[in-house]
């Protein structure tokens, strides 16, 4: 009875963390202050799980940062004359670094885990540089602050959120491997702390909808704009990564974002409404994302793939 329950729990936590977090914002609101922590402490679990060698960068992954850094200015600069706000949701939705789970969906789909594991960590590097260098350009911090000053005003919180896990798990394993050895076996732990982030940044955007409404076509053009350039990413990462050998896995870096933090950030950085682009962008990365295992699972039960035939 109780593993059923717990089964379903976990197969619907998505569902029921998006349900909590909106009928629930005015309680959990006020737990805004621990989204940062709870990002670090994700990656700084699945760094600790993650054997360094197997972090092997290629040229695919280049190419691939290319189109996020890149992507994020251009769709910026594209949308912009069409509606500010749903420029920004769309900016931050490509900026935004693979999410830490996307290796588990690539794997289920046959891609190369190790090849997407080291992506993560290259695009976290490229959102810690870019994010200060851009945001202030999208978005001033304010009209007394100059560009420099929101520059480093970013950076101290962006690079070590992104950055310190990683280097944090490097001297873990070097230095204290009965520590490190200890947080590798609550790896599973970072899927809890998934849906609690989930709950407490579907609350931040249901809050920003309530209290600072704007026009209801304004919400429908950000969501709308998440949509699009969530197709595309992943169109984009699998055409790019298929030259490589590397469809599936190019395809979920790209296309499957750290969308905690993504809300996050615009809540921070951004104007508090375009966070409805990355909380929309949730679903629809997990519709794309349900649509490729079911396809996959039933090529599998017709045997048009080999299950055990992976990405190089």
């Amino acid at each position: 009875m109780l593993a059923g329950l717990l089964r379903f729990l976990k197969n619907w936590t998505l569902p029921l963390a998006m349900l909590a977090g909106g009928i629930g914002y005015p309680v959990f609101i006020y737990l805004s202050f621990l989204t940062p922590c709870l990002i670090f402490t994700m990656l700084l679990l699945t760094f600790c799980k993650v054997p360094f060698h197997d972090l092997k960068f290629k040229a695919v992954h280049f190419w691939l940062l290319l189109v996020q850094i890149g992507g994020a200015i251009l769709v910026y600069w594209l949308l912009k004359p069409l509606n500010v706000l749903a420029a920004e949701g769309a900016f931050i939705c490509v900026i935004a670094p693979t999410a830490t789970a996307a290796a588990v969906i690539t794997d289920k789909l046959g891609g190369s885990a190790a090849s997407l594991t080291s992506y993560t960590l290259l695009g976290n590097v490229g959102t810690a540089i870019a994010a200060p260098l851009f945001f202030p350009l999208v978005h001033p911090l304010g009209e007394n602050i100059g560009f420099w000053a929101s520059f480093f005003i970013i950076l101290q919180k962006v690079f070590p959120l992104l950055i310190c896990p990683f280097v944090a798990a490097m001297i873990l394993r070097r230095f204290m491997p009965a520590i490190h050895k200890k947080l590798t076996g609550y790896h599973e732990t970072a899927f809890y702390l998934w849906a609690l982030a989930l709950i407490v940044v579907m609350a931040q955007t249901v809050n920003t909808l309530v209290n600072e409404p704007e026009n209801g076509m304004t919400e429908i053009w950000i969501a709308l704009a998440a949509m699009i350039v969530c197709c595309l990413q992943f169109f984009i990462g699998k055409k790019i990564g298929a030259r490589y050998g590397e469809r599936i896995s190019g395809g979920q870096s790209l296309g499957q974002k750290n969308t905690i933090l993504a809300i996050w950030m615009a809540h921070v950085y951004m104007s508090p409404i375009s966070a409805v682009g990355a909380g929309s962008y949730v679903v629809w990365q997990n519709i794309i994302n349900s649509w490729q295992l079911w396809k996959q699972r039933k090529n599998e039960e017709s045997g048009l793939t080999d299950p055990l035939k992976k990405e190089s």
